[in-house]
């Protein structure tokens, strides 16, 4: 927390406050999701032993694109390309430096804004909306 607010960031913590290794991630991530769901323009980090539970959810919450990041690669194309709002990182998968490596990658890569990503995300958006699938373009034969 304290290397995010000395990096100019307005970091809010959502928990846990003590360490208990029997702890059930959703009410967490959550909560995080939720808050950065509330506030347009924020972004949210959410940390557990693999990532992938906490990223999936995040995702749970309506407006929440989550991204798992294991690189700084992985961190920077969640935000460009898809313009994802919560990065998640697996505390198990990487030492500190990497994991705070990916963080900073992820705060600090804008969205592309690119014409294809904007269309991918509005039809995500759509679904989570009606629940109708988007149409599978004409090109591709179904089966």
């Amino acid at each position: 927390m304290e290397w995010l607010k000395a990096a100019g960031h307005e970091a809010v913590d959502c928990g846990p406050h003590i360490y208990d290794a029997q702890d059930d991630y959703p009410p967490f991530c959550l909560r995080a999701a939720e808050r950065t769901a509330a506030d347009p323009g924020s972004l949210g980090i959410v940390i557990g032993g693999s990532g992938n539970g906490e990223q999936i959810a995040a995702n749970k919450v309506a407006g929440v694109r989550a991204a798992l990041a294991w690189s700084a690669e992985t961190a920077a194309l969640g935000r460009e390309h898809n313009n994802a709002n919560v990065v998640a990182v697996g505390a198990r998968m990487h030492s500190q430096e990497d994991a705070t490596k990916f963080v900073e990658t992820f705060l600090n890569t804008p969205f592309s804004g690119d014409e294809r990503h904007i269309r991918r995300i509005d039809m995500l958006a759509a679904y989570e909306t009606t629940g109708d699938l988007p149409p599978v373009p004409a090109h591709h034969p179904q089966g």
